[in-house]
């Protein structure tokens, strides 16, 4: 963060975001998993997908943008699949409940996927998986926006895709494996966060719109707007418009509400796979196969020295967040000054937060 923080503990930060949202509309039964998913994503480090959203989402249930209650309706079902309409409940009780459920069939049928159509916003995806972790489980996510157009596709110059984020969650043999990320050079929220600050960004993460690529998140907000560039920039060739495509297959493609039936607003489309290791070689010979990679990739000779060994996927997203669930969450100035106005709105009690 940029600007000074503050340490909150994470069971107050909970019971603040839960009450800000009832307060706002969004129903009991919704409320707590949305707010155990922001905080989620601000124990491991995502401090842009985490409490920092939640004016967002308040000012959503607060203009009817967000069903404040209620469930999905299921529009397809097999032993091993489904499709729901998430009607725009908020995508954290939406991705929770599926992941929920996706367990459990999965532990009778040894996998299950679950598309999902018109969700609400889907916050920080690795705050998802570990449940599945936990339960032994392999945990698969795709999001993406089919109303929005931010990343250049590779030889392009215009905005064409989502950021597409995706993440994995394996269990392993000393410690879990956690990957989470855009098949973007970078997101939304980085953008507009270094917008905000007049930063620029200290790679070619962006493309304008006579296909220079450059720095400056300025573009991003121009009449005609410039673009994010895809994954691996240019110089990987299609890897990264090859990754984003797949996410739009599974969110888009499998959910039906994709971009060729233009739909509008701020909306999510998802995908989620849990995988059960027992249905395969089994749970032992999996958890030791991905100890064994992630005890040799931490046991390579380091390039640089400086930098130390090399990391697992969420090693330090894990150990952060076992260090603030012990110290407290740093919550700056910045998103504290954006939720202290909702609270005096809303009526509610900021005691436990400052």
């Amino acid at each position: 963060m940029s600007d000074q923080a503050k340490l909150y503990q994470a069971d107050s930060l909970r019971s603040f975001a839960r009450e800000l949202l009832q307060a706002a509309g969004l129903s009991a039964s919704l409320s707590p998993s949305v707010a155990a998913v922001l905080v989620e994503a601000d124990l491991m480090g995502h401090d842009t997908h985490g409490l920092a959203l939640l004016p967002a989402y308040l000012a959503s249930a607060t203009s009817g943008g967000m069903t404040l209650d209620g469930t999905p309706d299921v529009i397809s079902e097999k032993p091993v699949a489904a499709l729901w309409d998430g009607k725009l409940l908020p995508g954290p009780w939406l991705i929770t409940e599926g992941f929920r459920q996706a367990m459990d069939k999965a532990a009778d049928y040894g996998t299950y996927s679950l598309a999902i159509r018109h969700s609400h916003h889907s916050a920080c995806l690795v705050a998802y998986l570990g449940p599945v972790i936990e339960r032994g489980m392999i945990g698969l996510l795709t999001v993406s926006d089919p109303s929005e157009r931010c990343v250049a596709p590779f030889g392009g110059c215009a905005p064409v895709l989502s950021t597409n984020p995706m993440a994995i969650g394996l269990p392993a043999e000393g410690g879990a494996i956690m990957l989470d990320m855009a098949t973007s050079e970078t997101t939304n929220g980085m953008v507009k966060r270094f917008y905000t600050e007049n930063r620029q960004f200290e790679h070619d993460w962006l493309i304008d719109t006579e296909g220079n690529p450059c720095r400056d998140p300025a573009i991003r907000f121009a009449e005609t707007p410039g673009a994010i560039m895809p994954l691996g920039n240019f110089s990987s060739g299609h890897k990264g418009t090859g990754l984003g495509v797949m996410v739009e297959a599974l969110s888009h493609g499998l959910s039906g509400n994709g971009r060729h039936v233009d739909p509008k607003g701020w909306q999510n489309n998802i995908f989620l796979q849990v995988i059960d290791p027992s249905a395969f070689a089994g749970f032992p010979s999996f958890s030791s196969e991905m100890g064994f990679l992630s005890r040799a990739i931490q046991s390579c000779p380091p390039a640089d020295a400086k930098k130390g060994a090399p990391r697992v996927p969420g090693q330090r997203g894990l150990a952060m967040r076992k260090e603030r669930l012990g110290n407290g969450i740093p919550l700056s100035d910045t998103i504290l000054s954006e939720l202290l106005p909702w609270a005096d709105k809303l009526g509610v009690s900021v005691s436990g937060v400052k």
